[in-house]
């Protein structure tokens, strides 16, 4: 299996080899997914309207439940408590656990993400031995206090300050943080603060006890408009004191905590996001088999079909893009460790290496289960906007993944510029296939007829032009704008546009071959419409936002040629057939009464 470094996917022609699939779980894995699924029916989903009545015991309960089966430390090893399955497991009982209600999903996430990874991850040995046996087993939950009222999307921006005790043992916490996941029943807390007039600020482990709050109060629970049962607070600090062996990596290094640790929870908010959207399509599917309207089951309607087919679509691509990133950051964390790396220096620098990919995952992830949740509803119609079905709730806990671990919008930005960012230190090479994809625009094109006999033959050709449209757009807009490109904001959400359909487009198709590989073609039929379904809408948006960005950059002969590269780029030699491929995957969904691919 070759290894693709983070975003050089567009610069890559992929093979289905290099890529791993769900299909290809093993049998821990397997046996790991069973056991999540059976938790999730058993535990939670006949309990669903107690995520609905803000009942955040139920929800510490389940949590510790989940702990007790070993859920909360999959990622952490042994010696630490966990099992040490490694990052695919992680993204498996991630996707699997969050399927049910968003308040658990976001429970789930913040202790083991956020709550648990920077002292893994930053920690002294002394920390790990201590708190990460107590966070992995559920005996203590884990809390992030970041996020401050003037401090959102600019963490280091922060106001609450540390500040040395005369003694020099303590460092005495004093602010205000908000939206803190869990801090109705958290007693670690990752608090981060600025000493004195330090640029960046500093990270903490605060041990809670609510016999002895230590200058620490909670606010009331947040009134939100989802993920109900989620425990959300402010949290204040007034004279609050650390023990100076509590502080996480060295003076200055919250920053660099924080943001790390949000590439962590970009990839697993996307895996978040997937069984989800399995399960409202499964709901939609068994409500439109049973729906009779005209003597027939609405499931029969062409209109409904089509919301059926394009669900599936985008959770089949996000599956497919969660588990190949999944594995490309295991296959670095492995090759690392086989080099004498420890784990964590692993793992953090895998992290950060798939920093794109994870942002990409966390925007696609958050926007599908908006889009199959809000079909939900209307696949339900009225009974869809009534709390007694599941629709509403699905749609208003989706709501908030567009929103944490970063706003899409920040998200979109990222990925150009770290893209960027890792062409200027020459760890990838930008800008001569952009220039190649330039001069290529003044040349004849051929007028040949090119095979496309082998299956997906043309889809990769697509994919390859899908990519040169990235490339052509990108490398005359840092020709343009250099280093000033990023007060282009428009013309950088669109470029990351084409960059996250690229890349989960081509995710798509690859894991179509190879489940095609895995099985045989009859058997992936379905598998291979929704592929060429994915691939066919992602063209189509594709050419939009790139007419987009270069009818803002470019005028006269130069717009010309590019429109016309674009047109050349985006054009089928062989037009699929949407409305075909929909009724195909359709039937197939209807017929079993469930999400099944």
């Amino acid at each position: 299996m070759e290894t693709t470094k983070g975003g050089e996917f567009l610069i890559k022609e992929i093979k289905s080899e290099d890529i791993f699939v769900s299909e290809e779980f093993n049998e821990e894995q397997k046996m790991m997914k069973d056991a999540v699924i059976e938790f999730i029916d058993r535990e939670v989903w006949p309990h669903k309207e107690r995520f609905e009545k803000k009942d955040y015991a139920f929800t510490e309960e389940v949590m510790r439940k989940a702990g007790e089966m070993g859920f909360l430390g999959v990622s952490i090893p042994e010696e630490y408590g966990g099992i040490g399955m490694g990052f695919v497991s992680t993204m498996l009982v991630t996707d699997y656990i969050s399927s049910a209600t968003g308040s658990l999903a976001t429970a789930f996430g913040a202790h083991t993400g956020i709550g648990t990874m920077p002292i893994y991850l930053y920690g002294t040995e002394a920390q790990k031995q201590k708190y990460l046996p107590l966070l992995t087993s559920g005996q203590k939950f884990g809390a992030y206090c970041l996020t401050e009222p003037g401090a959102g999307s600019d963490a280091n921006s922060g106001k609450t300050t540390a500040q040395l005790t005369s003694d020099g043992k303590h460092y005495k916490i004093d602010g205000q943080k908000m939206w803190i996941s869990n801090a109705g029943f958290a007693e670690i807390f990752i608090v981060f603060g600025r000493i004195e007039n330090d640029k960046n600020i500093t990270a903490f482990i605060l041990e809670f006890d609510k016999n002895n709050p230590n200058g620490v109060t909670l606010g009331a629970e947040e009134n939100k408009l989802g993920i109900t049962s989620s425990s959300t607070r402010q949290v204040f600090f007034t004279d609050t004191l650390i023990p100076v062996e509590n502080m996480l990596a060295g003076r200055g290094e919250g920053f660099k905590i924080a943001m790390n640790s949000l590439n962590v929870g970009r990839i697993k908010l996307g895996a978040a996001c997937t069984d989800a959207s399995r399960r409202i399509i499964t709901e939609s599917v068994k409500y439109g088999n049973e729906r009779i309207q005209f003597k027939v089951p609405i499931s029969s309607f062409g209109a409904i079909q089509k919301k059926y087919a394009e669900m599936c679509t985008k959770a089949f691509t996000l599956d497919a893009g969660s588990y190949r990133a999944a594995k490309d950051i295991q296959n670095m964390i492995d090759s690392l460790l086989a080099d004498g790396k420890s784990h964590e220096e692993a793992e953090l620098t895998a992290f950060s290496e798939y920093a794109i990919e994870c942002a990409i995952l966390k925007v696609f992830g958050s926007e599908v289960s908006q889009f199959v949740s809000d079909e939900g509803i209307q696949i339900f119609g009225g009974m869809g906007f009534s709390k007694d079905t599941p629709m509403e709730s699905a749609w208003r806990d989706a709501r908030i993944t567009r929103i944490y671990e970063g706003t899409n919008e920040i998200n979109r930005l990222l990925t150009v510029g770290m893209l960027l960012k890792k062409a200027m230190k020459g760890e990838i090479d930008l800008m001569t296939p952009a220039t190649e994809v330039g001069n290529s625009l003044l040349g004849i094109p051929s007028f040949e007829t090119p095979d496309f006999s082998v299956l997906f033959s043309e889809e990769k050709e697509m994919i390859a032009r899908l990519k040169k449209s990235f490339l052509m757009i990108s490398g005359k807009a840092v020709q343009k704008y250099g280093m000033d490109l990023e007060n282009h904001q428009q013309l950088v959400l669109a470029a990351a546009e084409v960059m996250i359909e690229v890349y989960m487009a081509e995710s798509a198709i690859l894991k179509a071959e190879k489940v095609v590989k895995l099985t045989s073609e009859k058997e992936a039929e379905i598998q291979i419409a929704l592929a060429k379904l994915n691939l066919y809408n992602a063209v189509d948006k594709i050419n939009n936002f790139g007419k987009e960005a270069i009818l803002y950059f470019s005028e006269g002969d130069e717009q010309r040629v590019m429109l016309m590269g674009l047109k050349r780029f985006t054009k089928y030699v062989n037009n699929p057939n949407p409305i075909a491929l929909r009724n195909v995957i359709a039937e197939k969904l209807i017929a079993e009464n469930k999400y099944c691919f």
